[in-house]
């Protein structure tokens, strides 16, 4: 036997014995087995993480909207078919919950600039950003000027490299919104660019 076949055996087998834990785990956590949903959590909780910075910067907000993924997924537990693996069920709930997000920032913003009657100003950039994390921020800055829906798209197809039709499912979008959506999102983008260089 190659070690490749066997590599790929041992693969299977640890695919497998996931698979098993994991149906266990669901199944007592529909139950009210906290203990099982606290290993579905520890599971997935970096790879929800990763996926939530991409509509914060700020750790705390992160740590907020994977807290927030994790109280709809519990809620929501008896909802899940099984039909596709746990992680793309979870993953949809954490791009809707960053959506929220993004949605009720966009209101707070709103309110704030009637409250002083005063434009939203960009901050200032550097223009050559001294490290990748000035780039984010900066990235963060701009796309908080757009609207939820364009920052959505803008993010998935992007940022996150999905194809349409992965941002489609995630977002709960048809394909022909996501393009449209997307299509829209990069002129207004492109306008805010050249209004603030």
């Amino acid at each position: 036997m190659s070690v490749r076949s066997e590599k790929t055996e041992s693969d299977s087998v640890v695919s497998s014995t996931r698979t098993l834990a994991e149906t266990s785990d669901i199944a007592a956590a529909r139950n009210g087995d906290e203990e099982a949903f606290r290993r579905i959590v520890e599971r997935y909780q970096s790879t929800l993480a990763n996926q939530l910075r991409r509509f914060s910067p700020n750790a705390s907000v992160v740590e907020d909207l994977v807290h927030d993924t994790f109280v709809e997924a519990f809620l929501s537990l008896a909802s899940f078919k099984g039909k596709s693996p746990l992680e793309h069920w979870l993953r949809k709930i954490a791009v809707r919950s960053g959506y929220r997000y993004w949605k009720r920032n966009a209101r707070e913003q709103k309110l704030k600039e009637e409250l002083h009657n005063e434009p939203a100003v960009l901050p200032a950039y550097s223009e050559d950003p001294a490290s990748a994390i000035d780039a984010s921020e900066q990235l963060h800055a701009m796309m908080s000027k757009l609207a939820p829906r364009d920052r959505l798209v803008l993010t998935l197809l992007y940022w996150d490299d999905r194809s349409v039709a992965e941002a489609a499912e995630l977002a709960g979008w048809t394909q022909s919104m996501v393009k449209v959506q997307a299509y829209r999102a990069r002129n207004r983008l492109k306008k805010l660019l050249e209004e603030n260089p």
